[in-house]
């Protein structure tokens, strides 16, 4: 199970550490950097091969249609 947690005490740090530390939990930093790439190159993406509801709309028609069909 994963959850996001945002810490607002730094004792609330410590009591974290010292459970990774007993191997209770295990603690691993999210790459914000990483994260912002990957949605400023979607947007961009976006930009250059925009796609309008109609497009969405028959695409998702389709997915859903090959869904039933597989589950039949």
């Amino acid at each position: 199970m994963t959850y996001r947690v945002n810490i607002l005490d730094p004792k609330a740090k410590k009591l974290l550490l010292e459970m990774e530390a007993k191997k209770l939990i295990s603690i691993s930093k999210m790459d914000e950097k990483n994260f912002l790439n990957i949605v400023k190159r979607i947007r961009r993406k976006a930009i250059k091969f925009p796609i309008d509801k109609e497009e969405i709309t028959r695409e998702v028609e389709i997915v859903r249609a090959q869904r039933h069909s597989s589950n039949n």
